[in-house]
């Protein structure tokens, strides 16, 4: 367990920081001091060189008039100076030079005609002394520099990453059924402050999501549930009046397509929950499909009007959109008392249906209500019309897929009418 809390902290963002921050003064403090020595000792030798010059330039003149050479030099007790014969014509350049440990300056000149060459020379000892010294003062100073570095970028980052560990405390200790709760957030404005809003968001969107689902398996639960037990009621009535074969079979038959048309909604919703993606969108003449859908549904006596279909263009998938036509469509059927009609335009690069019926209408406060799943509202347009309570949920799923609205119009007052807005084909989406 210790072991494996070890490598834990090694892996840990503290622990990189401060290694990386550790590293990186180091290698400049370094760096940093092998500069300094360097132009320590240029400096100190060019000290050296400019007495040293000094003095050779002091001898010199100190023989003219044929004197004898004042040979003391003041660069060091154990500086050194000698006139010599040069021992070939020379010019007047001054040769500056480093001999065992020592500076040697060389100044030629004349005198009498004869060449003479002065040398004086100093050791180094002095420069190797102070450079010595200041290598030892960084051995001591980087490092401990970088210990103090490395030991407040641990207290800081610690310090800093302290909220980011509640958080994740916080967010471990969350279980599927407390998903209400939610991480603190530290007072402020910076990225953790911010980090924390975006994770309470993602937990009310997972709540909000769990919520739903759990509320979808229920209605799905529920809806499944009745046609199941009146099929099985028909049956065990059937069996023991031995009798009502031929109309058991029909009802039968109309609940197992009730039971279809429920489980290819509930499939169709199961896909676009998991993301599915679509098929290959082409463009797709929605005319074309509102006309056909029109000619396909089954009236149920009511007027179906298509007098205002114009012709549109749309890029999509063109099964989807058949389905959102009909489901739109069959809808407005089932709650019409005489016609329905049905109007397509395009225009400033959107296309817009409109389908309408002139039935009972849906009141204000529920034109929202209508597009959530297992929707129910009044007595006008229940689920015992023929619908299963998602057709208008997977249109408006499918409508937003293909980056358009679908809306009811708060201010037509006749009945229903339902509003959808795509994109034209030609908007290039």
């Amino acid at each position: 367990m210790p072991e494996r809390r070890r490598r834990r902290g090694s892996r840990s963002v503290r622990w990189r920081v401060t290694l990386l921050a550790a590293v990186a003064v180091a290698v400049v403090l370094v760096v940093a001091g092998a500069v300094l020595v360097v132009v320590q000792r240029r400096v100190l030798t060019d000290q050296l060189d400019e007495t040293l010059v000094a003095d050779a330039d002091r001898i010199v003149a100190s023989m003219d008039g044929g004197s004898e050479p004042d040979l003391r030099v003041s660069a060091d007790d154990d500086a050194v100076a000698e006139v010599v014969p040069a021992d070939a014509p020379a010019g007047t350049a001054t040769v500056v030079r480093t001999t065992a440990g020592r500076r040697v300056v060389s100044r030629p000149f004349e005198l009498d005609g004869r060449q003479l060459v002065v040398h004086v020379s100093a050791p180094l000892d002095d420069v190797d002394e102070s450079v010595r010294a200041l290598l030892v003062t960084l051995a001591v100073l980087v490092p401990t520099a970088t210990a103090l570095l490395a030991a407040t970028v641990w207290m800081l980052v610690g310090r800093t990453l302290r909220p980011v560990e509640q958080i994740r405390a916080e967010v471990a200790g969350i279980g599927l059924g407390e998903l209400g709760r939610r991480v603190p957030v530290p007072p402020g404005q910076d990225e953790i402050a911010r980090l924390a809003g975006t994770m309470n968001e993602m937990l009310a969107r997972l709540d909000a999501s769990n919520r739903q689902q759990q509320r979808f398996v229920a209605d799905a639960s529920h809806e499944l549930r009745t046609p199941l037990a009146r099929m099985r009621t028909e049956i065990e009535v059937a069996q023991r009046a031995d009798a009502g074969g031929p109309e058991v079979l029909a009802s039968v038959l109309e609940e197992i397509g009730g039971l279809q048309r429920l489980t290819d909604d509930l499939l169709v919703l199961a896909r676009s929950d998991a993301g599915v993606p679509s098929g290959d969108r082409r463009p797709v003449d929605l005319d074309d499909v509102v006309l056909e859908e029109a000619r396909a549904v089954d009236p149920r006596g009511r007027a179906v009007d298509t007098r205002q279909v114009s012709a549109a263009q749309v890029v999509g998938e063109r099964e989807q959109l058949r389905r959102v036509v009909a489901n739109l469509l069959d809808n407005a059927v089932v709650h019409a008392d005489n016609t329905v009609t049905l109007s397509l335009t395009e225009s400033d690069g959107s296309v817009v249906l409109t389908v309408t019926d002139d039935g009972a209408g849906i009141p204000i406060d529920d034109q929202d209500q209508v597009f959530e799943r297992f929707g129910r509202l009044d007595e006008a347009r229940t689920a015992d019309r023929g619908g299963t309570g998602l057709g208008l949920a997977i249109t408006r799923d499918l409508v937003e897929r293909h980056g358009g609205t679908i809306t009811v119009d708060a201010e037509y007052h006749s009945g229903a009418r339902f509003v959808v807005t795509l994109p034209s084909s030609a908007d290039g989406r």
